[in-house]
């Protein structure tokens, strides 16, 4: 698989968002997953065409229904490669710091 298509699809915000919707409740069709977005079902779906593409998304056919979930792999191999070598604990210790800090701004 391409890295490239990887990087490429997570660097758009609206991808990312639809990463995380189907992270917390995987299996939505393109009307379900439109919902909670601002934009149009072409816009969504022009989405996750590139996300299909990067094999962060994989569908499924159920019925006339066609249903998307998040594959993680690619997203695991990436961690593997580029953070995985890391201190976790570093890591942790600075997303943790990342957390609160967001936590504080929003105050």
């Amino acid at each position: 698989m391409e890295k490239n298509k990887v990087f490429r699809a997570l660097a758009d915000p609206s991808r990312r968002k639809l990463l995380d919707i189907l992270r917390v409740d995987n299996g939505q069709t393109l009307g379900e997953l439109s919902e909670p977005l601002d934009m149009t079902r072409q816009a969504v779906a022009k989405h996750l065409r590139l996300l299909e593409a990067a094999n962060l998304v994989v569908t499924v056919w159920r019925g006339r229904e066609k249903l998307h979930y998040l594959n993680p792999v690619p997203i695991h191999e990436i961690y593997e490669r580029w953070i995985g070598k890391f201190e976790r604990s570093r890591l942790q210790a600075l997303y943790d710091l990342k957390e609160e800090l967001e936590k504080d701004y929003e105050k």
